[in-house]
């Protein structure tokens, strides 16, 4: 039965530990809603448009951007320095100093800056020179640039935060690429990346399309697990690349992205050519978002059910399995049993209790 796999004292340290995120989660959506409502309607928002105004239409949309983006992000600094550090650093999973932290977050914020910045000045130019119809070219151009960031973020953007080296174990690697011909999915690199810089959770992913595709270990996990539960793990990542997730959630992601540009013009329309509505763009982007939580985390977890599925199909080791998950469970803290709504909204991945259900489900029906 799962319900022996953890104590009363694990699902109670877990709640300790979750809850109070779950409201953290939503005094950072507010706290982003208020600051755009105070920039867009607000004369002290007047007042700071003022100062990038007369820059030419494209000088003030980019430097509108940054200043948008600057200031949301320092109203809400203390509570991302208490989620990711200071509560980290209490539970005893953070390994950063503030300055690593703040370092980190500061690299984060200017990839911000400069890919809204650039978002927005096409989103202008497009509707200046197109009024009538300027969301196709910006729908259009927003997909694209969705799908170059997918492409480009392993090589780019992810070198930013962690180093990345080929798996040392030789004899690993090789099993593992073996493991990916029977996938149907050649492995050419299995990367490590130093996660123990940052912290002590252990976690293991797919990113990249095409010629940047990879799967990744964090250096955690290779401390913590043994072969059998490595190889379980890498297995679920190979379903994903089996399964395509990656690509078609990138797919999806080009799909929203043009939706919402469609939203905002049924919205805003040729208001848009003016860079001050950034902030009214962001807080409809906002709800959005939140708007679209649920079935993204419903989807995600259909395709981490799959990925599991495809680990056992690959590996046979429902014993690896069952070991895998109640450790990630416990190294991690995951939430074992989440509020429902936290569940619906945030979960993209199945809890502990479900992912080893389906795993004796699978041995039972093999």
């Amino acid at each position: 039965m799962t319900s022996l796999d953890f104590s009363h004292d694990d699902l109670a340290r877990a709640a300790r530990y979750h809850r109070p995120r779950y409201i953290a989660f939503g005094a950072a959506i507010g706290l982003s809603a208020a600051t755009y409502a105070f920039l867009a309607w607000s004369s002290p928002g007047r007042w700071l448009w003022r100062l990038v105004d007369g820059l030419g239409w494209a000088g003030a949309a980019a430097a509108w951007a940054a200043l948008v983006v600057v200031i949301a992000d320092l109203v809400q600094l203390p509570l991302a320095y208490w989620r990711g550090l200071a509560r980290e650093r209490a539970w005893g999973f953070s390994q950063q100093t503030a300055r690593d932290w703040l370092a980190d977050h500061s690299k984060g914020v200017a990839i911000s800056v400069v890919l809204t910045a650039a978002t927005w000045v096409g989103a202008v130019g497009l509707a200046r020179r197109f009024p009538g119809w300027w969301p196709v070219p910006a729908a259009g151009a927003l997909a694209l640039g969705v799908l170059v960031v997918s492409f480009v973020a392993p090589v780019v953007l992810e070198p930013l935060f962690n180093r990345f080296e080929p798996l040392a174990d030789g004899e690993l690697a090789g099993e593992l690429r073996a493991l990916g011909d029977q996938a149907g999915v050649p492995v050419r690199d299995v990367l490590v990346a130093d996660a123990s810089r940052r912290t002590t959770k252990v976690n293991a992913y797919v990113s990249g399309l095409s010629g940047t595709r990879r799967v990744v270990l964090y250096d955690t996990l290779l401390a913590a697990a043994g072969k059998p539960e490595v190889k379980l793990i890498v297995a679920h990542e190979l379903g994903h690349r089996r399964d395509r997730h990656v690509f078609k959630g990138t797919l999806l992601a080009m799909v929203g992205a043009s939706v919402a540009v469609l939203v905002l013009w049924a919205i805003l329309g040729t208001r848009v050519t003016s860079p001050r509505t950034l902030p009214l763009a962001l807080l409809l982007f906002t709800g959005l978002e939140l708007l679209g939580l649920a079935p993204a985390a419903a989807l995600s977890r259909r395709w981490e059910r799959a990925a599991d599925r495809a680990s056992l199909e690959l590996t046979g080791d429902v014993g690896a399995f069952e070991r895998a998950h109640i450790e990630l469970a416990r190294k991690n803290l995951s939430d074992l049993e989440p509020p429902r709504l936290a569940y619906l909204l945030l979960f993209s991945h199945p809890t502990p209790r479900e992912r080893l259900a389906l795993g004796r489900a699978w041995r039972s029906a093999a």
